[in-house]
């Protein structure tokens, strides 16, 4: 790959300042103090949220604590996407620090994937990057490390450690000088005005004349409607890490520097602000 590592540290290190509140209507023995903390954006919210959690048990009567999950101004946020793309796709225009509330019983089941322990979020995040090297070198890559190499993958996400992780991940981002890139980009394309989990589809990074397919062609193929008309005015934005990309950036260059740790780049389709 080619090595912009400034990119990949600032992506790793990306932060949201979060404020999370207990929700109003949890029985507590005295009066819940918010919790402030400086969310990473490729984690998850389940795998560093031990802090939040202790916090607001003090307050709480045990017999009133079931599982924790967590919304934002009414929707309940999905703990298997990363931290950043819940904040683009549902807080992205919105002022910090990012207002989360906290609830203890409820649980809902029809929104949310149980989470009883961090062996659930190591296996649906392994899942992810086995699937996105099935898409970018058919498994050949993944298959060819050992489970030290997965471990290893799994505990500089968890430790937050940037040169633990990259010195696997970045085995997963190589390709056969002979290929120009990918097999397959792996990406998820998720738009905030719809109920639609996500679009995923196979999409080369190389077109067949042998130029690099860009963003603005991913869009234009899989979501057109994100994609401004030539006389007409940009009615949404296109978010990767906070950030909107150029839609000339080529798509290789974006899945080896933008994708989060699970190997996929998530996009965000929001509308754009009005005012």
């Amino acid at each position: 790959m080619t090595d912009d590592k400034d990119v990949l540290r600032d992506v790793w290190f990306g932060r949201i300042p979060t404020c999370f509140t207990l929700y109003q209507d949890e029985i507590t023995e005295r009066e819940a103090e918010p919790y402030y903390l400086l969310l990473p954006r490729i984690s998850y919210l389940t795998l560093v949220t031990d802090k939040v959690k202790k916090h607001f048990q003090k307050v709480m009567r045990q017999e009133e604590i079931s599982e924790i999950w967590f919304e934002y101004e009414g929707t309940p946020l999905k703990w298997h996407y990363p931290i950043g793309l819940l904040f683009d796709l549902h807080a992205s225009n919105t002022a910090l620090p990012w207002s989360i509330t906290v609830h203890f019983k409820n649980f809902p089941e029809k929104d949310l994937l149980h989470c009883h322990s961090k062996d659930v979020i190591e296996a649906h995040f392994m899942a992810c990057i086995k699937e996105a090297d099935a898409l970018k070198h058919k498994s050949q890559v993944i298959n060819e490390m050992q489970k030290k190499d997965h471990k290893q993958l799994w505990m500089g996400l968890q430790n937050d450690k940037f040169e633990q992780f990259w010195a696997i991940n970045r085995k997963l981002m190589e390709y056969p000088p002979e290929d120009s890139g990918f097999r397959y980009i792996p990406f998820r394309i998720y738009q905030a005005t719809t109920e639609r989990p996500f679009i995923q589809k196979l999409f080369r990074p190389i077109a067949s004349g042998g130029q690099l397919h860009t963003l603005g062609d991913l869009l234009k193929d899989v979501c057109p409607s994100a994609v401004a008309p030539e006389d007409g005015e940009q009615k949404t934005q296109v978010m990767i890490h906070g950030i909107e990309p150029m839609l000339e950036t080529p798509l290789q260059w974006l899945s080896e520097h933008m994708s989060y740790p699970d190997n996929f780049l998530h996009i965000s389709i929001i509308p754009r602000p009005t005012d």
